[in-house]
């Protein structure tokens, strides 16, 4: 029964991709000059964001690329789970703060997928998603634009064994 815990999911090792994008999605250039919340919420959503880029890529590739997808997405909840416990939510309320969380991921991917490169459609469902309604600047479009760019022409291979090259930092 316990053993499941403690033996390694099998599949592409996700944990550099996964890192390179909580990196991307944690620059404090985009808090301090691009006017996104440096909040909970705030991190949430420029971590989904990122998210969406690479998982909208990884939907487009071969095998095992949409095992690379779902590992990213458990790993990202799992993380998700970790701090919201570590905020000092309790265990009662966990399950219906990720509930929350989880809708609000897949309502978001599907925004950004539907936005693709138009910057227009991009700018408007950033604005809403990540800054609380805000109008959103071109640089924060130009520089989500650049890495959409950047992973949109990666291959499976380039984005689990070089993310960091993908990815801004």
């Amino acid at each position: 029964m316990f053993t499941s815990l403690f033996r390694r999911r099998a599949g592409p090792d996700i944990d550099p991709l996964y890192g390179a994008i909580m990196a991307a999605a944690l620059r404090p250039h985009l808090y301090a000059s691009f006017g996104v919340p440096d909040t909970f919420e705030g991190r949430f959503e420029c971590a989904t964001l990122h998210m969406a880029l690479v998982l909208v890529r990884l939907r487009q590739l071969p095998p095992p690329a949409d095992a690379a997808g779902q590992a990213l997405v458990d790993r990202f909840f799992d993380g998700l789970d970790a701090a919201i416990r570590e905020k000092g939510i309790g265990d009662v309320a966990v399950p219906r703060r990720m509930k929350k969380f989880m809708q609000g991921f897949y309502g978001r991917v599907a925004a950004y997928e539907q936005a693709g490169g138009d910057p227009a459609a991009l700018a408007v469902a950033i604005g809403r998603n990540v800054l609380e309604g805000a109008n959103a600047s071109r640089d924060l479009v130009d520089d989500v634009i650049a890495s959409q760019e950047a992973v949109m022409h990666a291959s499976l291979e380039d984005l689990l064994e070089r993310p960091a090259q993908i990815l801004p930092r």
